[in-house]
């Protein structure tokens, strides 16, 4: 068995902890992705795991094995990184087995390792090209191949999609959830890219300055998050947020021309100060005096993305997949079902139950 383990993981660079008592379980066979902002710690504890980075305190177990201070060769892990790193003279066949090759490893046995990965990745016809005439996905796809032949318990990636344009990053997307079904191992992914996290995870891991802010399935997030800033990360478009006051238990909302929303949630004492989370599909706008203004239309074909602009300069993003009728400009009253809505304390930021 092939999991991760990490057990108050801490990472320091001299004064400056990066990196805060993470404890974390990887199964074997997940496909685990950490997702979150620029600067957040997700690669910092990729490497981590890797051995490119040591480690602080705590322990990091690969299997049953405590990996903490082995050296990066000897963790059985393979990486794939944001750059092809492929070597320029070499072939794609010969790129794909030169890590065996210096190992010592028999060319019979190099050779059937690199076919295998060749049929995965479907890289039979560009065996003896060089990578200057492959495209950009090719190139991952090499890169990926390289780390296939080694057999690796774990296989790291490190933002691999990031240097591809958008058509190659879908493709791409799909063939790396086609590979991880084909071989079955476990699989760590970095990408600040939500999308990507949440079309291939089993798993998904949020940091934020290098703290987990919560662990679960892609809809367990997307469905029931535990703060707002997991709430506003999952999900594209963002979710809204808007300023509301606890009255008589229930909810109300200033910038939406005082719309009062019921709850069953556990809000705090009347006065005190909360956040309403809505969703950009929950929403519905009609014409009429309703305390917002439709500021701009992004037209997608099936569907649209009406940004609003409430009474109190507060900005929302509505899901619309009717015809355009409301020219911008206009006054529009927002609909929605109080049922929808999602409440967070104004000051920890925390999920209100």
């Amino acid at each position: 068995m092939s999991g991760v383990t990490l057990t108050n993981a801490i990472k320091k660079y001299g004064d400056v902890q990066v990196i805060h008592d993470i404890d974390l379980q990887i199964d074997h066979g997940e496909f685990c992705v950490f997702v979150g902002p620029s600067g957040c710690g997700k690669s910092t504890l990729l490497r981590m795991i890797a051995g490119l980075e040591e480690t602080t305190s705590g322990e990091i177990r690969i299997g049953e094995r405590d990996v903490t201070r082995v050296d990066a060769s000897e963790r059985g892990v393979a990486m794939v990184f944001q750059t092809y790193a492929l070597y320029p003279h070499m072939t794609v066949e010969e790129n794909m087995g030169f890590g065996l090759k210096m190992n010592g490893h028999p060319k019979a046995a190099i050779k059937e390792k690199v076919s295998e990965a060749s049929r995965i990745l479907k890289l039979d016809d560009y065996l003896a090209r060089k990578p200057k005439a492959l495209s950009g996905g090719q190139r991952q796809r090499v890169a990926i191949g390289r780390a296939i032949v080694r057999g690796p318990e774990v296989f790291l990636f490190d933002e691999p999609l990031s240097n591809l344009d958008a058509e190659l990053r879908v493709d791409m997307r799909v063939e790396i959830a086609r590979l991880h079904k084909e071989i079955g191992a476990t699989m760590i992914y970095v990408t600040h890219d939500q999308v990507e996290a949440m079309t291939l995870a089993d798993k998904i891991v949020v940091l934020r300055a290098g703290v987990i802010e919560q662990v679960g399935s892609p809809m367990q997030l997307y469905n029931d998050p535990d703060n707002k800033f997991v709430a506003g990360f999952i999900g594209s478009p963002a979710m809204n947020f808007l300023e509301g006051t606890v009255e008589d238990r229930k909810v109300r909302v200033p910038s939406l021309a005082d719309r009062v929303v019921s709850t069953d949630v556990a809000l705090p004492e009347d006065g005190s100060k909360v956040v309403v989370g809505i969703r950009p599909q929950h929403l519905t706008i009609a014409p009429g005096n309703g305390g917002a203004t439709l500021d701009l239309r992004e037209r997608l074909g099936g569907v649209s993305y009406d940004y609003l602009i409430a009474g109190n300069g507060e900005k929302l993003i509505v899901e619309n997949r009717e015809e355009d009728t409301l020219p911008e400009g206009s006054a529009v009253i927002v609909s929605f079902d109080d049922k929808h809505c999602m409440f967070f304390d104004a000051e920890t930021e925390q999920r209100l139950r």
